[in-house]
């Protein structure tokens, strides 16, 4: 028998005074902001646009439903995420201001991002100058080490979780697979989105190797990148292709880079990838 409360104890005794995890002293509830309207839907939860009554800010607010959680599996999952983004702050992540929880659903309210996300834009066919891609891989690169400095990896940097806000941004969003690594300690799990997975990631799973660390985040970084400027991805890589052909494919196949494409940008993706 799944037992919220003791969850929601666990969890609040290691939350920090800033923005407390399901914390029962925390007294910003439901009511205190006014939907707007409905901004997306995920496998077990939705996304509104909310103004809070008080101060009139705007905000994205994630719903999620208890018992769905549960059923799925998926309770750790959110808990970690929780903890981990209750640690941080940074202005090119999208970032937790309040968490609570009523009887049927978690509640999560973040930085509101309304330029859409990178996948969307590569679907509609946008053509993102060099100058722009440049902008994304610096704003990137200084939340991916703010994260390394909190000693956390990302594990699933790629289009999707990347959003723009109004000026034009990039803020790194979901946090539902990232783990914490200190202390010279690596990671084993095979854990993100295939085609953006490092070749350590595979190796480690495959053959017991040494595990992996932050650098996994620089590969997905340069493997979003090449895809935004390009149009497509640097390896032809899907969800279906088995761990083995993936180590196979990266020994053999070189990364064809644009010959229209600076040398300075060229020099940095070989780096990331």
């Amino acid at each position: 028998m799944f037992h919220w409360g003791k969850w929601k104890k666990r969890m609040g005794a290691n939350s920090s005074s800033k923005r407390p995890v399901f914390d029962e002293k925390e007294d910003v509830n439901f009511d205190h902001f006014q939907i707007l309207r409905a901004i997306g839907k995920g496998s077990f939860g939705k996304v509104c646009i909310v103004q809070k009554r008080d101060t009139e800010k705007m905000y994205a607010m994630k719903y999620m439903n208890k018992q769905q959680c549960i059923e799925r599996d998926e309770v750790r999952n959110v808990f970690r995420e929780l903890e981990i983004l209750q640690e941080i702050e940074q202005v090119f992540l999208v970032n937790l201001w309040y968490s609570f929880q009523d009887e049927e659903d978690m509640f999560m309210v973040v930085d509101l991002l309304l330029g859409g996300d990178l996948r969307y834009h590569l679907q509609q066919n946008v053509h993102f100058l060099e100058s722009t891609v440049k902008l994304y891989i610096c704003e990137l690169a200084l939340a991916l080490g703010y994260l390394r400095s909190k000693h956390i990896i990302h594990r699933d940097v790629k289009p999707d979780n990347i959003l723009l806000d109004e000026q034009g941004h990039a803020h790194l969003t979901d946090f539902n697979i990232a783990t914490i690594i200190k202390n010279g300690e690596r990671a084993t799990a095979l854990a993100g989105t295939k085609p953006y997975m490092a070749p350590e990631i595979f190796q480690s799973f495959n053959s017991g190797g040494t595990g992996y660390a932050f650098e996994v985040d620089w590969w997905s970084l340069g493997v979003t990148a090449f895809e935004i400027l390009r149009g497509w991805r640097p390896y032809d890589i899907h969800a279906s292709n088995s761990v083995e052909s993936l180590i196979q494919l990266f020994s053999t196949i070189s990364v064809q880079y644009s010959p229209a494409w600076p040398k300075d940008l060229v020099s940095l993706l070989r780096k990331l990838l």
